[in-house]
This record gives C-alpha cells, structure tokens and sequence, in this order.
C-alpha cells in the first residue's frame, strides 16, 4: 500500500470496527445516492459530498462504498456507478434523524417554494406524495382507495402511475413495484405562497370525522418538532380508518392544520376557488379571524384552516391490509402527467 493511499485512508478502520468519522461519510454517501435519480460513480460523489463539507479523494469514496455494499446499504452496477438500496435509505433515515428536527418543517417549505402551479392557466409544477404497492396487489389497491376518492376525502382526484424504473418526483420506482403519485396538501402552502400569502404549516394529525362533520384533532404532531413526516407515521401506526369516514361518514382521517394573516383570507379564497376549478381541493376548512377551528386555537389576526392529507386514500389501502411504502413530499411533477383517478380504475374494473 502506498503512503499516499495510507494517508487517504487514516483514521479510517475495518469494517467490523469502523470509526465515527467513516461513519459519517457513509452516511452521506448514502445521502448523496439518495438524491439521485440514476447510479453514481465515485468521482461524482466525491464532487457532491462536498456540498456536505465532506472532501473524499475518488479512491476513499471507493473504499466506503465497499463498506456500504458489504452492509446492503448500496448496490454496485458495474461502470454505471451505485445505486441506494432500500435497506440504505432506511438506514439513512434512521441515522440523520438526530440532526434533522424540524427537516419535514423545512422540507415543507422548501416544496412550497418549488411549486409552480398557476390554477388560472392550469401549468406548472405540483408537489406529490409518492406510494410504492407491489404489483400483483395493485388493483386491489385501486378497490380499497375507490370510496375515499369518491368521498372527497383527498386533495385531489388526479394521480399518476409510474411502472418500474420509472421516476416520481425524486423517487425511482424499484423492481416489482407500481408507483402512484397523490397531489400533496402543500399545493395550498405553494399557491399561497406565490399569491403573496405568507402560510404558517403547524402540525399534520388524526382528525376525527362524525356525521359527515369535522369534530376534533385526536392526535397532533407538530412540525417543528419532528424528523419524519407525521402522516407516514399515522398510517403506519393503524391509526385511520378512512374507508369507514368515506363510507359511512364516521371516521378518522389524516388532516394538516395551517395559518395566514386574516387580512389574506379573501384572496386565499379566491385561489382556493381557482384550484378547485382546476381540480384540486383540499381545504376543508377555513375558519374565521381569531377563530378555534377543530379545537384548535388560532393566534390574534390569523385565519386557521384544516387541510385534507393527501395520503388519504392510500391510508384506507392499507387499512384493507394492502402493505403500501410511502414517501410524502417526494418532489414534483408536471401537472400535466396527471390523470384522474375514476380514467385509471376504469381501466382494471
């Protein structure tokens, strides 16, 4: 071994005892494949860690993608480069969790910023929740979804599909999967946003439905305090039961609380109206100045409104037992890629 790859490597120890420093840099190696699209090779990654304030030679991001493929962390594809794996990306959000409080609250902002949607001229960019459902499930899927759509109980009826290899938003469809794309409640914050409206995101919770009626939030997370997305969370945990809300009009369902100034609430109801034209809900509720909405109470001059969450539908898929991978907030798309739902279920029933 030469000094020179010595020096490279120092600090640097074997797999099974590998220090906090290397450690780290796997860690956003990982995070590094993770916001790509396609493979990477080393010399691209080291050139992109350094965004990270990690500075990597080509031979010392080899060396800790060996330590990545040997963990199942990353795949190797030849002189493609590498790709991350689903244990990887598990792995990467089990480990960034510390240091990424409050990241949904920024990711938030951030999706809002990148939404491009003009609901007057129908174009642009929409924000998207990403669900991956194995193939031979699919359409069973779609049967568990129908009465939420119907119900209303979703930002919006219109989706998009994506087969494997395929890319929604940020996420690349893996093998033996079929990719669906729900609009994201952050359309509301995007268009706002773009309107002039300044929009306070609070907390994303379990809203109890009774009589066709919003009653109370049983369950809040807030925003600010957290590294995962609370709706992923909710479904996870069994805590929904959309097909009976949808059905029966009784139920609990995952909703978002935001905020505006009150002088903003007449132009934000006329965007909301332009997005409903355009075929894009989700606000269920729009309160008044000063107002408690769903017990919930609202800061002096503000405006509270209840927003439906966008994995609403998916939820109720997996309460029928249907194991659904959900990435919220997985980026955005073309408006224009979007079909309805019923043009879809059409076409399997």
């Amino acid at each position: 071994m030469t000094a020179n790859h010595l020096r490279e490597l120092k600090g640097v120890q074997t797999i099974q005892g590998t220090s906090s420093h290397t450690e780290r840099k796997i860690v956003y190696i990982l995070k590094v494949l993770s916001e790509s699209s396609k493979p990477l090779g080393s010399i691209t990654i080291a050139r992109e860690l350094e965004r990270h304030g990690i500075f990597l030679s080509e031979r010392a991001v080899r060396y800790h993608l060996r330590i990545a493929d040997e963990r199942g962390y990353t795949r190797p594809l030849g002189r493609k480069g590498r790709m991350l794996t689903q244990q990887g990306l598990e792995e990467l959000k089990v480990a960034l969790a510390p240091e990424q409080v409050g990241f949904i609250l920024d990711k938030l902002e951030l999706l809002a910023f990148f939404t491009t949607f003009d609901p007057q001229k129908q174009i642009g960019k929409i924000p998207i929740n990403t669900s991956l459902i194995d193939k031979d499930r699919f359409k069973e899927a779609l049967a568990a979804m129908k009465d939420a759509f119907k119900a209303g109980l979703c930002v919006s009826e219109l989706i998009a599909v994506a087969s494997e290899g395929e890319k929604l938003g940020s996420v690349v469809i893996p093998k033996g999967k079929v990719g669906l794309a729900t609009v994201c409640s952050i359309i509301i914050n995007g268009v706002l946003l773009k309107s002039g409206i300044p929009i306070k995101s609070r907390f994303g919770g379990v809203l109890e439905i009774k009589d066709s009626k919003p009653r109370r939030f049983i369950a809040i997370i807030n925003y600010a305090g957290t590294s995962l997305d609370p709706s992923e969370q909710y479904i996870r945990a069994r805590m929904t039961s959309v097909s009976q809300a949808a059905r029966k009009g009784s139920g609990k369902i995952l909703a978002n609380f935001r905020e505006i100034p009150a002088p903003a609430r007449a132009i934000a109801v006329e965007k909301i109206a332009m997005l409903k034209e355009a075929g894009i809900g989700g606000v269920y509720i729009l309160g008044n100045t000063s107002e408690p909405v769903c017990q919930i109470s609202v800061g002096l001059n503000r405006v509270g409104m209840v927003v439906l969450g966008g994995l609403n539908p998916v939820a109720a898929a997996v309460e029928a037992g249907i194991a659904v991978e959900n990435i919220a907030e997985s980026g955005t798309i073309d408006f224009k890629q979007l079909i309805s739902f019923w043009q879809l279920y059409n076409k399997y029933f």
